[in-house]
């Protein structure tokens, strides 16, 4: 069972990806939800929202004990930042989940209006990549594998998708381009850590 933290940002886009995967996937709202999955998706929308909003509805803490247990969770875009141990230029109330030992750069690319579509290199592959404000990962620390970035342009070369572990995440959207290899890809991370 993998579940998608709906509080905000592109819920459906992902649980439709995931029933592509043949995976049973269901929003996730409330801390008793939290105990009945294997997995979490941390979906793109506004992380310092996210971040407030799952305070307020008290999943913040399960779920960061669950990572910390080693449940495999998966972050796009907002996603990313809240699975980052170092976010710059967040809020000061801004709280992350954690986990991955990287720096991230909330809003990197630009403003809503600065969104693009660009290609990168992702596990050695192209990928149609979707930016909507995204972050965009200044360092990763030790145990941390870079497995995007940027194939060209101004922002070549820049880190856009990682893995440390049990944890996944993009700064891009991945939900939106009916390509599916990044949540086939976490759903073999799940698979590995089910048995």
């Amino acid at each position: 069972m993998v579940g998608v933290l709906a509080l905000q940002g592109d819920v459906r886009e992902h649980l439709a990806a995931l029933a592509e995967c043949d995976v049973i996937a269901r929003p996730v709202r409330r801390p008793s939800e939290i105990d009945d999955i294997n997995a979490l998706v941390i979906p793109g929308g506004e992380s310092t929202t996210m971040s407030k909003l799952a305070q307020t509805f008290e999943v913040f803490d399960p779920i960061h004990k669950r990572i910390a247990e080693g449940m495999p969770a998966y972050g796009s875009c907002a996603g990313m930042i809240m699975l980052a141990d170092t976010v710059l230029d967040g809020r000061e109330d801004q709280r992350s989940f954690g986990g991955i030992n990287m720096t991230v750069r909330r809003n990197a690319f630009g403003r809503q209006v600065d969104s693009f579509e660009e290609p990168v290199d992702f596990n050695g592959e192209s990928f149609p990549a979707v930016f909507i404000r995204a972050p965009w990962v200044e360092s990763v620390g030790e145990n941390v594998d870079v497995l995007g970035t940027i194939a060209s342009g101004k922002a070549e070369g820049r880190i856009v998708a990682v893995r440390q572990g049990h944890l996944l995440a993009t700064s891009f959207h991945p939900e939106l381009t009916g390509d599916l290899r990044v949540h086939r890809l976490f759903v073999e991370m799940v698979a590995e850590h089910v048995g």
